[in-house]
């Protein structure tokens, strides 16, 4: 096994010099890294530390939930609320793998998660024992670290290690496993010390000042210069820092999801969502920029459409804390590697004062071409049937852009992406990368604790509500305040989206039937309400938002509405359409 090297900080342990166990060597650490929660399932494997944790629970909150993929996402969400590592315990064998779902969506969307799995007792490893599986060669590609602990006093070291993995530099995932006789053993404590150093592990890469000088002679000789950022500002806390570049630049800028929220959404320079479902705008104008400058964002598939297509004509700026990033999908003119917190001032210092009115006009024009031909339809329909982006549309209203809104994957999704006003930062909590359906609900629930000063609403669609729908358990036992918001159109939108757009309309197993949810939220004792009708919507919204607890609200919308506009799979972002005629 591998060598554990860490540099430590001066110990500051509650138990020091005594005989403990490896379980509660497991709970001191969370205790030393000021873990507050943890959300998990009990299980034999495990049964050790969670019989330690009956004399913590002073001192450490856990959240039962219904299913691992519910704690994990909850975690997720714990962690993009707070900016802190979320914590998860499951046992071995099925406990173990129903994460897997949740550790490849954190390590895509880079989300900090200590996942600790109790094991078989060592000398069963390999003998196919009863609830054994190989968690680490499992997790292992969707993982920043895992390790697996045989001897207790391993323990200390090898999670000093998982916290700092987690959550330093590019976030991450991290899995320890632990087996049921390190669990049990006792062992001499000599207290829990904070790594902060590994041999071979950079977690921020030198900055090189010659590069951050070549980018601002690209930015300051630019005509159309071009800003587009994603969740690393987020990730890097650097929202303050983006903002200073961004108005001292008066560059145009537009985000990725997971961006959203970096600054609020309707900053002057702020012209709209990037990708497959973003504004028209900023996807045609990306391939009419002369200087590109990428922060954070990792040139994703859906922002960047077709390669052989993407921004030909300009000269890419990538800011990243992660190297691998660079040149992997877009060839870098000037890369600037970095914590873009620390690399963001030094650009922003060398920088001219300027402003872009005619090419942040191109921005506007498009957007009211977009408005006339897409947004105000959906905002304001003229039907009597209610459509999703009017739902967001009110929803805003009522909560002034300040609450956190968790989303699943789908319709619903991009709709809320595009038009939910964000004015605080971590505010936008979804899954980006993996595009997991049934993330949002136990996502919300992590979300709420991540920050219970704030309202936490949960947009989900009738199919990924369904998926995970047990975690209303969860919400009926620990009573976290999470208001859910079904947008049904009854069937699985996105994907009868493109049956309808390119398989001539041939719906195969999307239409979907749902129980009655209000019911069913009912049987968990959280009140709800159902409507259809356009009169009745704020008031149904207020209700909900209005509510002490939990609440939830079922919103019946169009069943083949469509989300535009949209750029078709193998097509370049410039030939993105506005609607379903375009195609």
């Amino acid at each position: 096994m591998e060598t554990l090297e860490l540099k430590a900080k001066k110990p500051t342990p509650s138990k020091v010099d005594t005989s403990i166990s490896g379980s509660e060597a497991v709970l001191e650490a969370l205790i030393a890294e000021q873990v507050d929660t943890i959300f998990g399932y009990p299980g034999g494997a495990i049964m050790p530390i969670y019989d330690a944790l009956y004399d913590y629970n002073d001192v450490l909150k856990h959240i039962l939930v219904r299913h691992e993929q519910g704690a994990i996402h909850a975690a997720q969400g714990y962690a993009r609320t707070s900016g802190k590592t979320g914590v998860v315990f499951a046992t071995s064998g099925p406990g173990a793998t129903n994460l897997v779902t949740g550790l490849a969506d954190a390590m895509i969307d880079s989300t900090p998660v200590v996942c600790i799995t109790g094991q078989v007792f060592a000398h069963l490893l390999g003998t196919d024992a009863f609830q054994e599986t190989d968690v680490i060669n499992i997790t292992t590609p969707i993982t920043k670290w895992n390790y697996q602990v045989t001897d207790a006093t391993e323990i200390p070291a090898a999670l000093a290690k998982a916290f700092y993995i987690a959550g330093s530099g590019r976030p991450g995932p991290v899995l320890i496993d632990i087996t049921k006789n390190a669990q049990m053993q006792m062992f001499d404590y000599a207290g829990y010390s904070k790594c902060n150093h590994i041999r071979s592990y950079r977690p921020k890469p030198i900055v090189r000042k010659e590069y951050v000088e070549q980018a601002a002679a690209l930015i300051n000789s630019a005509k159309k210069p071009f800003i587009i950022w994603g969740q690393g500002v987020i990730l890097g806390r650097a929202e303050k820092e983006f903002k200073t570049f961004l108005e001292k630049s008066g560059i145009p800028a537009a985000w990725t999801i997971m961006g959203a929220g970096a600054i609020p959404t309707d900053h002057p320079q702020s012209v709209g969502m990037l990708g497959m479902h973003g504004n028209y705008g900023p996807n045609v104008l990306t391939n009419e920029c002369d200087v590109l400058i990428a922060i954070g964002m990792r040139f994703d598939d859906r922002v960047t459409g077709r390669l052989d297509k993407y921004a030909k004509q300009a000269k890419v700026i990538h800011l990243d804390i992660d190297p691998s990033e660079i040149d992997k999908n877009v060839k870098t003119t000037v890369p600037v590697w970095g914590d873009c917190k620390e690399t963001l001032p030094m650009l922003t210092a060398l920088v001219q004062e300027k402003v872009y009115p005619e090419w942040l006009g191109q921005f506007n024009d498009h957007m009211e071409l977009e408005k006339a031909k897409v947004i105000n339809e959906e905002l304001n329909p003229s039907g009597e049937i209610l459509t999703m982006g009017e739902v967001i549309n009110v929803l805003n209203k009522l909560t002034d852009g300040n609450a956190i809104v968790v989303t699943d994957v789908g319709q619903h999704q991009m709709v809320t992406c595009r038009y939910a006003k964000f004015n605080l930062s971590k505010s936008n909590i979804t899954s980006g990368g993996l595009g997991t359906m049934g993330y949002a609900l136990p996502a919300a629930i992590g979300a709420a604790y991540g920050d219970p000063t704030r309202t936490t609403v949960a947009v989900i669609g009738d199919g990924g509500f369904q998926m995970t729908l047990q975690e209303l358990g969860t919400i009926m036992q620990f009573k976290p305040n999470v208001k859910i918001l079904i947008l049904n159109n009854q069937f699985l939108g996105m994907v009868r989206q493109w049956q309808q757009l390119f398989h001539a309309k041939r719906y195969s197993f999307v239409d979907i039937t749902s129980p009655d949810f209000v019911q069913v939220a009912k049987g968990f004792g959280i009140p709800g309400n159902s409507i259809a009708k356009r009169e009745d919507l704020e008031g149904a919204l207020k209700q909900m938002l209005d509510h002490d607890g939990s609440f939830l609200l079922e919103v019946f919308v169009g069943k083949e509405n469509n989300v535009f506009p949209m750029v078709p799979q193998g097509r370049g972002v410039a030939e993105i359409v506005l609607s379903r005629e375009e195609i």
